[in-house]
């Protein structure tokens, strides 16, 4: 990684050749082998059953921040040209509220037109997310501000009685939940963010974008620190993602997604994706062969990951 993220410096992942293309197995290390069946079943479906029929060529993505200090934001911020969007990490373990009012405020200063998203991965309680947010904003949402469903639609109704006009997002408490389902029925989020590996594969992602669309919250579709094969996955569930249109019967398209986090390694598996004007094709990337012989793991490691996958196959609901 060119600068850690979410705690790690260097991605680990098992790739799969298939009849259909190539898929990705590559859990958290931290993960369980019954919560990264999930990732196991999203590489065999890039690998033995292909991505969805597209319905787009290219779609829009958003800039990400690691939780860096603010002077180094240009910098980090400089690898997305054209991202309308960004996306900041706060609520980093060690850091302040003040260290994530600075890095945003570096944003604004560097694209004052940017539409900024902030993504606690569940670090405040209800009363630090309502202070973020205030002190934040304006925000386009804040993703998984909270642990619990319970804290998320909580928070939700402060914002309103507080007259902050921030959103909430559900991340882990959909991608890591028991039931995906329950932040829509209890109208505890704005958004859902989904993301293919965690969820099972492209097709998952597009049943439940399909039940949340129609309880009313919006879709971002991000990844999971994937490498150029494993975007393929996310890249595929936007492109298959139904036309969507507004009150004035036009086509809108997805929300910025967070797919474009290629540029925060220092090297990888495929081609580093051409990010144009904020947007990526949706081209199904191959592996280098090169690049394999270049980044192949030890021996060691290997073994490390394909009992992985033994441990998460015993999983799968076949």
């Amino acid at each position: 990684m060119r600068v850690k993220f979410r705690g790690v410096t260097t991605r680990e992942a098992l790739l799969i050749e298939g009849p259909a293309g190539w898929g990705e197995f590559s859990p958290f290390l931290e993960y369980g082998p019954e919560e990264s069946a999930a990732w196991l079943r999203c590489g065999l479906e890039m690998a033995y059953q292909g991505p969805p029929a597209s319905l787009r060529e290219r779609i829009e993505v958003n800039a990400t921040i690691p939780a860096v200090p603010a002077g180094q934001v240009a910098e980090v911020l400089a690898r997305f040209p054209g991202a309308r969007t960004v996306k900041v990490k706060v609520a980093e373990k060690g850091q302040t509220l003040a260290d994530d009012v600075a890095r945003v405020k570096a944003v604004r200063e560097l694209n004052p037109q940017a539409i900024i998203r902030v993504d606690a991965n569940r670090g405040w309680t209800v009363p630090e997310a309502l202070e973020a947010a205030k002190k934040l904003a304006p925000l386009d949402y804040m993703e998984q501000p909270c642990a619990s469903v319970d804290e998320l639609a909580e928070l939700r109704q402060l914002l309103v009685r507080n007259g902050l006009f921030v959103r909430v997002a559900a991340d882990e408490s959909i991608r890591r939940a028991q039931d995906p389902y329950e932040v829509a029925r209890r109208h505890a989020a704005d958004v859902a963010v989904v993301k293919a590996a965690p969820l099972g594969g492209p097709s998952r992602v597009l049943e439940l974008a399909s039940f949340m669309r129609a309880r009313g919250l919006d879709i971002t579709v991000a990844s999971a620190l994937d490498t150029g094969v494993g975007m393929n996955a996310g890249l595929a569930a936007v492109a298959a993602l139904p036309r969507h249109a507004d009150d004035e019967h036009i086509d809108v398209p997805p929300a910025a997604a967070g797919l474009a986090t290629q540029s925060l390694f220092v090297e990888d598996v495929t081609c580093p994706r051409l990010l144009v004007d904020g947007h990526l094709t949706v081209e199904m990337l191959d592996p280098e062969p090169d690049r394999l012989d270049a980044l192949a793991a030890p021996a060691a490691r290997r073994d490390f990951w394909l009992n992985r996958v033994r441990e998460c196959w015993e999983h799968l609901a076949l």
